[in-house]
């Protein structure tokens, strides 16, 4: 029996140039990306719903995204899901799910 994998893929825009950060172990970007969806509400009215999803990228994938991804574009990713925990500046525990990439392809024209 095969097992459900954890990926993810979605086709959305770039709400910002990536923010690439150097390690030891090498590179890391960070970006995210706006999907958006529509539904009509009980009175028939059109819905524009928005959410926006953080991407990190390590090593190649980071090097290839500082190239090639730039705020305003519109691209397709896959990835997994990443839940980590951390506690902020006041010692406020915060959880965040981001969306580490393996992979992702630029759509839309050339030039844009």
């Amino acid at each position: 029996m095969q097992t459900l994998a954890n990926k993810v893929q979605l086709i959305g825009h770039l709400g910002m140039d990536p923010e690439v950060k150097d390690f030891k172990t090498g590179k890391m970007l960070r970006t995210r990306i706006a999907t958006d969806a529509s539904y009509k509400d009980k009175q028939g009215k059109k819905v524009e719903d928005t959410h926006w999803h953080t991407l990190i990228a390590w090593n190649k994938t980071a090097e290839l995204g500082e190239k090639l991804l730039r705020k305003g574009k519109q691209v397709a990713v896959e990835g997994t899901l990443v839940n980590r925990s951390y506690e902020d500046k006041d010692g406020v525990k915060r959880t965040v799910t981001e969306i580490k990439l393996d992979q992702f392809l630029l759509l839309g024209k050339k030039e844009d």
